[in-house]
């Protein structure tokens, strides 16, 4: 006999306007017996079939829909239908012009969890090598076979997969009731694939795979999959980084002076550096992700452009000011400053405070991006914290454009957690 999960009467809100999650708050009665993890069938108060999802009544999500269809078996024949469906969507928007060339799925995300109705679970490609991280209990059955399909899509046009690499390395697993993982999970070389089931979760460089070299508009970065943050690489900004590349083009027999603040691994100030930006800085709090950077300008002959330097960015924009120092384009990309809706109020005075610092660093008539990668931060709060910062330091500001994450991070409408980065570029204009 199926488990059937009935919503109390009045609950399931998020799900009847097309989410993903069942809090453990919205659930009435649970009939049958079940191991979590395992798939059951919702119903609404009344009866009415709403879906399947598997459950965990170790988290707060409870159930995590896979389908809308009660009636559908979530068997291989789904799983491998709902593989062929989000490669065959990253064909088609990250295809590369008119060329008739894959050239953007050199490196891309492939599936985006709840976006592509595979909840907990993301699969990066970085060239040949994908990286999956998986933060769910319900998924942890469905993952390997997953990957199989995933990489025998991939072949079928082309794409040969030579490992695959596990990063469930993250806290949120432990409120799944799951262990941290990171390791070989599948691989064409017999000496990584002996590795494979082994944890090297907590153990500095216990897997010697190597970086992986990708190629992202035209700029080439060396990915650490084993150590570096995330799955190694920050996807979602790819198309940002090139529209950056137009605003960092300098006119003919000018120069454009650059700062990148947050660089990570110089993504944007390499993405300038390419466009011809004659002197571009480079800032981030991480000696190793300084090095990083360093090291991919190199690679892209840009070492006598494109400079970085180790430094907290809250405390070094301030100095900058002090000293006088202007700049064409400045360039906010910080971490998250909440992953909780409580820290929201914090969060926005962190946002404030840092739009504030970096406006006072833009010339007349330069440009300025700054972005939000927390979905607690909606585009609305982080449009008022940007209006507010703007009229502290009397600046007058042009929006040019307004982003989101590329389309390889589908935003699932009403699945909130899917869209979380906001993106504005800006001309600080001239008083007449």
């Amino acid at each position: 006999m199926s488990t059937i999960v009935t919503l109390k009467k009045g609950e399931g809100r998020t799900i009847k306007a097309g989410g993903a999650w069942i809090f453990d708050n919205e659930i009435d009665t649970i009939t049958g017996s079940f191991k979590n993890g395992e798939v059951v069938i919702v119903r609404d108060f009344d009866g009415y079939p709403m879906g399947k999802g598997f459950i965990n009544q170790n988290s707060k999500i409870r159930v995590r829909m896979l389908t809308r269809k009660a009636e559908q078996e979530v068997d291989e024949a789904f799983l491998t239908m709902r593989v062929k469906n989000a490669w065959e969507y990253r064909k088609q928007v990250m295809h590369g012009g008119n060329t008739g060339e894959y050239t953007d799925l050199n490196c891309c995300r492939v599936i985006f969890g709840e976006a592509d109705f595979l909840p907990g679970l993301t699969v990066d490609k970085y060239a040949d090598v994908l990286v999956v991280e998986c933060l769910a209990l319900g998924m942890e059955q469905f993952k390997e076979f997953i990957v199989s399909q995933l990489v025998a899509c991939m072949k079928e046009d082309g794409f040969e997969i030579r490992l695959v690499y596990e990063r469930s390395d993250a806290r949120e697993r432990d409120k799944e009731g799951l262990p941290r993982f990171k390791g070989v999970i599948w691989s064409t070389d017999d000496t990584l694939l002996a590795r494979r089931g082994i944890n090297d979760f907590g153990k500095e460089n216990a897997c010697p795979i190597g970086n992986v070299e990708i190629v992202e508009n035209g700029v080439h970065y060396m990915v650490d999959v084993v150590s570096g943050q995330k799955t190694g690489f920050f996807l979602d900004q790819k198309y940002n980084r090139l529209a950056m590349q137009r605003i960092c083009r300098p006119k003919p027999g000018q120069g454009m002076r650059v700062l990148d603040c947050f660089t990570h691994m110089g993504t944007f100030a390499l993405n300038a550096g390419i466009a011809g930006a004659t002197e571009v800085t480079g800032l981030d709090i991480s000696e190793f992700a300084v090095q990083q950077a360093t090291e991919n300008a190199r690679r892209n002959g840009l070492s006598d452009t494109v400079k970085f330097r180790c430094a907290n960015v809250l405390d070094e924009l301030p100095k900058l000011a002090a000293a006088g120092e202007k700049y064409d384009v400045v360039i906010l990309d910080p971490p998250a400053f909440t992953k909780s809706r409580e820290a929201t109020k914090n969060a926005i005075k962190g946002y404030r405070e840092i739009n504030m610092k970096g406006l006072k660093l833009v010339k007349d008539g330069g440009y300025f991006a700054t972005c939000s990668c927390s979905h607690f931060m909606t585009q609305e709060l982080l449009t008022k914290t940007v209006k507010e910062a703007a009229k502290a330091t009397h600046k007058r500001l042009r929006q040019i454009e307004f982003r989101t994450q590329g389309p390889d991070h589908p935003i699932l409408w009403a699945a909130d957690e899917s869209y979380y980065l906001k993106f504005f570029i800006f001309q600080v204009v001239n008083e007449h």
